[in-house]
């Protein structure tokens, strides 16, 4: 064991599957050959605990998917890994954060920006406190691993319920140039990526990639849809630059920096409106009943055709600016610019101790427009229909990021070894948003300055937090090894609020709060230590077992969602804005579970067994009655369940199998109050959590078949299954996604290395639509049903040429 540490220490390549991040120039050839074994079975590396180990040696769960199975089947779009990793659910779109991760059934809500995910999203080393990079597409991705469970030693102070890590690729030894083309025939889109990769000098090495992704017809609308946009398309833009230094043998850096650019025609996404137990669309109803617009959506919600609606007349225009919703007449759109920067040095301030820093940037703008009632319409001369759009809002979300983090890390060459480390945040989250809460100019315009929005309300939170970690490997013998450390995190976050314009026709009463309201600073201050603790007995080299203590820790903080009546009023009312604030989302379990190789290595087998309770679970759900986003802390939640991957290398030369499967048992363990029912709140306890299949997997298949020496014809598929669950945590009778399956498979033929390649590529082949979340459809009447119901893509059939010299 120790000589694959110290191999690894090293930075080496092995196997030619996972190329360690940072070290592409330098190849240690002494250490890959002591890593190796004598068959040359590859040896997939990850960073699970923060430096490079074998995926087979490391005693944390970890799905790695390769960059080569990714372009295999055109996956370009984070949630397109779901098939490949059950219990792990990606929402993307919708304003807030722009999209959600769960693992294991625990996530956190895309309806506010406000909240850290529990399933950290690390890009390139750097947690990114935004889903907005889920939202825009990846490319030229070396690695992605999947990490399950509480993993807050190594990753800080949002991976309660796991980590998603993507590492992009780095500049390569020799010059090479790779280009890719694809057609996508369902939604009518094309995609154009390449990159230019080499050594600038002997100690420099550059990558240059780039990628273009234009869709016609992401959705297609419903007949009779109000909107200008019949057809809502989205484009994405990518480029990176990757410069990699090794000077000497002691020191290299690597930097990244990537600018993002992603356009659509407005922020619902792949969302359907279910009519519900009640089966027809109830209307919009606003200003008590006062006006009341016919829904006009078909209660279809499988048939991929999406009811839009442009805001209606009477609400569309007078935007407070400055908007870039200003003088579009409530047509929706979507803009997001995200420049990212990563600076990455790895120095050996000796043989046996290396300091690693990493510095992390992120500067997005993003802006949409949506009309978010989901429906209706005003009717029109001959039976026309004119846009009836109403809860339109403009939400800017600004995000300024800046982290740091510093690893000492030693390999001394026996039975102890250490990691000790700092790190810091700097953040600020702006989220300034016009709203139409109450619609109220249906009834006129202000009179004073004509917008015909609510209100304007500005959201700052600002937020620092600094975090000490250490952590210790102990060979206690030759086979059992005994790993753990804590670490220490302070975060301290301070908001302000801002409601520069309220309509005049809503300041006759005490509902709303005044115009040029500001709250003051609103602070939240929290501290916590997260232990960890593992033991691992390496019984041969090719069969270990481990058992590990873990706890978790993600930061509470102030909601920015809330809006300039009830709580919020009665906040200014009183001074005391602590109905606002949400408290910090605990972990403590553990798990157990072996790994082990077979049959010269061909056969691979993987199992973790597992338990965690998660303490005052982060929540958020919108009130479609009252019209208001309602944020809590679900009491107790405990998951248990089993994780088990297989792989097999046949005997039939390039074929081989992996599969995955999961079950999982996620319940509400505490009092957890909702408001409905009887006595004004419904008790969620012993209920199942929500986006948690009891049961669910994937097998695929992949066979390389050479045809002569410069010829190989290529076949994969993969098959997903998952038995259904809760999408909502709002009541004893949400919405249920019942069971399904997932179909993806490609066919290509090419030159064994890679040189060329034709490919045909199909993607949720069976078309099949499932529900991902749920919630109340807002504007609804005391006994209205209606859902909207976020989904996945449909199927998607790619034709694909590459070449790369």
């Amino acid at each position: 064991m120790g000589s694959m540490r110290r191999a690894l220490f090293c930075g080496a390549a092995i196997g030619g599957l996972a190329a360690v991040p940072n070290a592409a120039l330098a190849q240690d050839s002494a250490a890959v050959a002591a890593a190796a074994e004598a068959d040359n079975t590859p040896v997939i590396v990850v960073q699970a605990r923060r430096q490079n180990e074998s995926l087979q040696e490391v005693p944390v769960t970890v799905t790695a998917i390769g960059g080569e199975t990714l372009q295999r089947y055109n996956i370009d779009q984070v949630a397109d890994v779901t098939s490949r990793v059950p219990t792990l659910n990606v929402q993307v779109g919708g304003s807030g954060s722009g999209g959600q991760l769960s693992l294991r059934g625990v996530g956190s809500s895309n309806i506010s920006a406000a909240f850290d995910s529990a399933v950290a999203f690390e890009y390139d080393g750097v947690v990114v406190s935004t889903m907005r990079m889920v939202q825009a597409g990846f490319f030229d991705v070396e690695q992605i691993d999947v990490l399950r469970g509480p993993q807050s030693l190594f990753f800080g102070k949002s991976a309660t319920a796991g980590v998603l890590s993507l590492r992009s690729a780095n500049p390569t030894s020799s010059w090479e140039v790779g280009m890719r083309g694809s057609y996508e025939f369902e939604e009518k889109g094309y995609l154009v990526s390449g990159y230019l990769s080499g050594p600038l000098t002997d100690t420099l090495g550059i990558r240059l990639a780039a990628q273009f992704n234009d869709i016609d017809e992401f959705q297609l609308a419903q007949a009779g849809s109000p909107a200008v946009n019949q057809k809502r398309g989205l484009t994405d833009f990518i480029g990176r630059l990757t410069l990699d230094w090794q000077p000497s043998d002691m020191f290299r850096a690597n930097l990244k920096v990537q600018y993002t650019r992603h356009e659509n025609d407005g922020a619902l996404g792949t969302g359907e409106v279910s009519c519900g137990a009640n089966g027809i669309a109830d209307p919009i109803f606003l200003l008590g009943g006062a006006v009341q617009l016919p829904a006009g959506y078909d209660c279809k919600t499988h048939d991929q055709r999406y009811y839009f609606t442009d805001t209606a007349g009477p609400l569309a225009g007078g935007v407070p600016t400055p908007s870039k919703a200003a003088g579009r007449n409530g047509v929706p759109f979507g803009e997001t610019d995200i420049w990212f920067g990563r600076l990455q040095f790895e120095l050996d301030l000796n043989e046996a101790l290396r300091l690693t820093s990493v510095s992390g940037l992120l500067n997005m703008k993003s802006v949409d427009f949506e009309s978010y009632s989901y429906g209706g319409y005003i009717p029109g001369p001959n039976g026309t229909r004119l846009p009836g759009g109403a809860g339109s809002s403009d939400p800017i979300n600004n995000l300024e990021q800046y982290t740091q983090e510093l690893r000492l890390t030693s390999d001394l060459g026996g039975a102890f070894n250490f990691m000790l480390g700092a790190f810091y945040e700097d953040r600020t989250i702006t989220f300034d948003t016009s709203q139409q809460g109450v619609n109220i100019s249906f009834l006129g315009p202000d009179p004073v300055t004509g917008f015909t929005y609510d209100w304007d309300k500005t959201h700052v939170t600002k937020t620092e937090a600094l975090s000490f970690f250490g952590s210790v490997i102990i060979d206690i013998t030759e086979q059992l090894e005994l790993s753990g450390g804590v670490r220490w995190t302070d975060e301290q976050k301070v908001q302000t609020i801002s409601v520069p314009y309220v309509h005049s026709f809503l300041l006759g009463g005490t509902t709303f709060v005044r115009p040029g309201f500001f709250s003051g600073p609103i602070n939240f201050a929290d501290d916590n230590f997260s232990p960890e603790v593992t033991l691992k007995y390496q019984a041969t080299p090719d069969f270990n077992v481990f058992a590990s203590f873990k706890t978790g820790f993600k930061s509470g903080g102030i909601d920015n969602s809330a809006l300039p009546s009830n709580s919020l009023s009665d906040a200014a009312a009183s001074g005391d804005f602590s109905s606002l604030i949400f408290k910090s989302e605990e972990a403590i379990g553990g798990e157990i579970g072996f790994k082990a190789q077979f049959a010269d290595r061909d056969i691979t087998l993987n199992a973790t067994a597992y338990q965690y309770v998660f303490k005052d679970l982060q929540v958020q759900n919108f009130n479609a009655q009252t019209v208001q986003f309602i944020t809590s802390n679900a009491g107790e939640l405990t998951t248990k369940g089993v994780d088990i991957e297989a792989k097999w290398r046949t005997p039939v030369p390039g074929l081989s199998f992996t599969s995955n499967l999961s079950y999982l048992d996620a319940k509400y363990t505490d009092d957890f109050l909702q408001p409905g029912g009887q006595g004004g709140f419904i008790n969620l306890k012993g209920r199942r959590g929500s986006q948690a299949p009891e049961w669910a997997g994937n097998i695929a298949a992949d066979w390389a078949i050479p045809l002569s020496d410069n010829l190989e014809l290529f076949l994969s598929g993969n098959a997903a299954y998952n038995d259904g669950y809760i999408t909502d945590e709002t009541s004893l009778n949400d919405y249920v996604q019942p069971s399904f399956w997932l179909f993806d498979a490609n066919v290509s033929i090419g030159h064994p290395d890679g040189n060329w390649k034709l490919s045909l590529v199909g993607q949720n082949l069976s078309d099949k639509i499932f529900v991902i979340t749920s919630g109340g459809r807002p504007f609804l009447s005391a006994t209205g049903d209606d859902l909207f119901l976020t989904q996945n893509r449909g199927r998607q059939i790619f034709a694909e040429v590459s070449f790369r010299f």
